[in-house]
């Protein structure tokens, strides 16, 4: 988790909002990294999950991730949850609980209905105060003014 907070503060340098993930192989070996690059990219899928999921893929030469580990600073959404699933991921180890748009035990748990065809072991709370204190102060620097939002 200490790699991917890492990651989150370079994400939040860029403008971007604090979330790293880290890939790990079963032998515990780092095989991709990602952090939030939908600012910098301009890509509304460059989730810190999804960039470090292409990342392990592109190293291992494979798109199933069987037996790694997925490690974020931030609950998945449901795309990265998906995508998650899809990549045969075997655990995810999580920071912050996402009470808005949590898609692997809060708000939905997509990674381990009964209905799919892969599940995923949640672990959740990791490093939980300094992942949550990380979002708090980026997001009262970059709220937008109430003007702002209201506006079209």
């Amino acid at each position: 988790m200490g790699h991917a907070l890492v990651l989150a503060e370079l994400a939040a340098g860029e403008g971007d909002v604090p979330v790293g993930a880290v890939v790990v192989d079963p032998d515990g070996q780092v095989i991709g990294t990602g952090r939030n690059l939908r600012e910098v990219e301009h890509d509304p899928t460059a989730h810190a999950e999804v960039v470090a999921l292409r990342a392990a893929a592109q190293r291992l030469g494979t798109w199933r991730l069987e037996g790694c580990t997925l490690v974020v600073t931030l609950e998945p959404c449901p795309m990265c949850a998906g995508a998650l699933m899809l990549a045969r991921i075997a655990t995810l180890v999580l920071g912050a609980w996402d009470p808005k748009l949590g898609a692997t035990g809060s708000v939905w748990d997509i990674v381990r209905d009964r209905r799919a065809t892969h599940r995923v072991e949640v672990i959740g709370g990791v490093r939980e105060a300094e992942c949550s204190q990380m979002l708090v102060e980026f997001f009262a620097t970059h709220r937008l003014s109430p003007m702002r939002e209201a506006g079209p």
